[in-house]
C-alpha cells in the first residue's frame, strides 16, 4: 500500500476532522462552538492559565481540531478578543433616543442586557481590564469614545447643564458599570440574591439611572 495515496489534501484533512470530531456540524458552527467555549474558560481562568486541553474539554472537541481552526492558542485568543469587542460595540454603539431621559434608560437597558445575556463576554472584558491587556485597552477606549459622542449629543441638545464636563459625563457611568462588574462577587454579600438575577439587575439599573439623571442632566 502506497503512502502517497494517503496525502492529506485540504479536502481530505477536513473530512478527517469531521470523522474524528463527528457529525454533520458545519465548520462555522464548530468554529463558533470552540470560540464560545474558549471565552468561558478565559473569563474564568484568564488566558495565561487556560490551556487548549481545558478548552477542548469544554467544547467537546479535540485539541487538534482547535489547532485546525485557530492555528494556536494566540490565534484563539485573537478570535475571542475580536468576538468580545464586536458583541460590546454592537450593543452599545447604536444611536440613543433624542430625549435625555429616554437615552439614560436605553443605555441602562443595554448594559443590563450584556450582563444578563452575555455575562461571559462581560467577565472576560473585566479580566482584560484588570490584567491590562491590549484588547482590554482597546475595548475601554472604544466605550469611552462612544460615551463621549453620546454625551456630547445630549449637551448639544440642551439636555445637560451648560457647564457639563462631557468627558467625565461619559466616564462616570462607565466607572459605575465596570466597578460593579469587577466587584460583583463581593457585592453579592450585600444583596438578598446574586447580582446577576433579574431582580437585582433591575434594582441596580434603576439606582444608576437615577444617579446619572439627577447628577448629569438638566433638572
Amino acid at each position: 500500500m502506497s503512502w502517497a495515496g494517503l496525502a492529506f489534501t485540504p479536502k481530505r484533512r477536513e473530512k478527517m476532522w469531521r470523522m474524528i470530531d463527528g457529525g454533520d456540524e458545519s465548520a462555522a458552527s464548530r468554529h463558533d462552538r470552540i470560540r464560545d467555549a474558549a471565552l468561558e474558560v478565559f473569563a474564568a481562568h484568564g488566558t495565561s492559565d487556560a490551556t487548549l486541553q481545558m478548552i477542548a474539554e469544554a467544547a467537546g472537541v479535540s485539541v487538534g481540531l482547535i489547532q485546525h481552526h485557530f492555528g494556536s492558542k494566540d490565534g484563539l485568543i485573537a478570535a475571542v478578543d475580536g468576538h468580545a469587542l464586536a458583541v460590546i460595540a454592537t450593543t452599545m454603539s447604536a444611536p440613543l433616543p433624542v430625549s435625555a431621559a429616554e437615552a439614560i434608560i436605553e443605555a441602562g437597558r443595554r448594559v443590563n442586557f450584556l450582563i444578563a445575556e452575555r455575562l461571559s463576554v462581560v467577565d472576560y472584558f473585566a479580566r482584560m481590564l484588570v490584567t491590562g491587556t491590549a484588547a482590554g485597552t482597546a475595548v475601554f477606549d472604544a466605550l469611552v469614545t462612544i460615551g463621549v459622542r453620546q454625551w456630547q449629543q445630549l449637551a448639544d441638545s440642551g439636555a445637560t447643564d451648560a457647564d457639563v464636563d462631557v468627558t467625565w459625563a461619559a466616564l462616570n457611568p462607565l466607572i459605575l458599570t465596570l466597578g460593579t462588574i469587577i466587584l460583583r462577587r463581593h457585592l453579592d454579600r450585600y444583596l438578598p440574591e446574586p447580582f446577576t438575577t433579574r431582580a437585582q439587575l433591575q434594582r441596580w439599573e434603576q439606582a444608576v439611572n437615577t444617579l446619572i439623571a439627577r447628577g448629569q442632566l438638566r433638572g
